[in-house]
């Protein structure tokens, strides 16, 4: 009996061996039991680091120098770019209850959110005016994570554009400057930034890809860009590689109604139409005048054009290539090939610049222009009218 039980324990633990090298085996591979049995020990996995990057810095000076100009960009801005949460509240649905009457249900909040830029040391921002309309509350996160109320000054709603105000005496806020986006190229070195999902001081990078040039009051002009835009960088920022804004990000394209995310095309309103509705609104928010916009039916050419001083008018005009029918300037007597030199007595430098006075102008105004026709130089008054996009 001893004899059977030695035997059947030195059967187990051959068992129990064998399966313990075999394990090991696998894991070691060309490890097996006569290597363990020469008293050899399994050999450890080979690791080596490399002992420096592929490249020195030396050997990439530019790209260093822009990976360092990036970063300098991007956190002197960032300061400066708020998210921009809003509220709006609507009412309950009334239902009639046999026992209690008309019972109102619970009022319905519906959360918003957009980006937006300081302007002004005082606390002024701006944003899309479709990130505030209709809102009841607007509350303004900086990027230190600090919350204040927001007032609605005013906005254009045509062009995209609001005006708001934080009160907080005593701190004086970072703001960035306009850049004159009459001269932004195709191709320029762009940055958005905002709070794409929530997602607060997010920077991307790309490049203005286009630039609309068909100039009419009918149609609005945008400046299209590469970089990554989508939904909650509304409002936000389109800075050059000065840190300046050359446009507001407005809205992407989507080719496929069913992807909401960024597929390659973001737009921006340009700089300068920006700034001349913000001046709009600081200077007719004080008058309690109405900030929609105007209408003549204009098709401009995208350059202008030089005058001959002996007319006795501006050198420069703006040349009328076509007109929207049944457009108030049609109806006033404006012919394609007319030069437009001045509006209500005022020059302009550029064929924009009219157009954005004149998207200024409240409907019901009337509008004086000074034109050049066969070498002759007259005035015309037209009407202004509301756009026919305004809804």
């Amino acid at each position: 009996m001893d004899t059977l039980r030695r035997l059947v324990l030195a059967i187990s633990l051959f068992l129990a061996a064998s399966l313990l090298f075999s394990f090991i085996r696998s894991q070691r591979p060309g490890y097996g039991l006569l290597n363990f049995l020469r008293g050899e020990k399994p050999s450890t996995e080979a690791f080596t680091p490399p002992p420096a990057p592929k490249l020195d810095l030396n050997d990439v000076k530019v790209l260093a120098a822009m990976n360092d100009e990036f970063s300098k960009l991007s956190a002197s801005v960032l300061p400066s770019v708020v998210s921009v949460t809003t509220k709006t509240v609507r009412r309950g649905q009334t239902a009639w209850h046999p026992f209690f009457g008309l019972v109102a249900g619970r009022p319905q909040v519906i959360p918003g959110l957009g980006s937006g830029a300081f302007i002004s040391k005082e606390g002024h921002i701006i944003t899309n005016y479709h990130v505030i309309a209709d809102v009841s509350e607007v509350l303004i996160t900086t990027n230190d994570n600090k919350k204040y109320p927001a007032r609605i000054l005013g906005a254009h709603r045509e062009r995209d554009i609001a005006l708001l105000k934080i009160d907080a005496p005593g701190r004086e806020f970072p703001a960035l400057t306009f850049a004159n986006s009459d001269e932004a190229r195709v191709g320029q070195i762009v940055f958005a930034i905002g709070n794409p999902f929530g997602l607060s001081g997010t920077v991307t990078q790309g490049i203005i890809s286009a630039r609309d040039r068909h100039l009419s009051d009918s149609q609005m002009d945008y400046l299209q860009t590469d970089t990554v835009i989508n939904p909650g960088n509304s409002g936000g920022p389109l800075v050059n590689i000065r840190g300046e804004i050359i446009g507001i990000n407005v809205a992407i394209y989507r080719g496929d109604e069913n992807v909401r995310a960024w597929q390659g095309v973001g737009l921006a309103v340009p700089a300068n139409d920006a700034k001349t509705i913000v001046d709009a609104v600081l200077s007719q928010t004080k008058a309690g005048q109405s900030t929609e916009g105007g209408y003549l039916g204009l098709v401009l050419s995208a350059e202008a054009v030089a005058i001959d001083s002996r007319l006795g008018t501006s050198r420069t005009g703006a040349f009328v290539t076509d007109l929207d029918p049944d457009s108030p300037a049609l109806e006033a007597g404006i012919m394609p090939g007319d030069v437009i030199t001045a509006l209500n007595g005022n020059t302009f430098k550029n064929p924009r610049d009219l157009l954005a006075r004149i998207r200024l102008l409240p409907p019901g105004e009337r509008a004086v222009l000074t034109i050049v026709r066969d070498g002759r130089v007259m005035e015309i008054t037209a009407s202004i009218a509301r756009r026919p996009d305004a809804g």
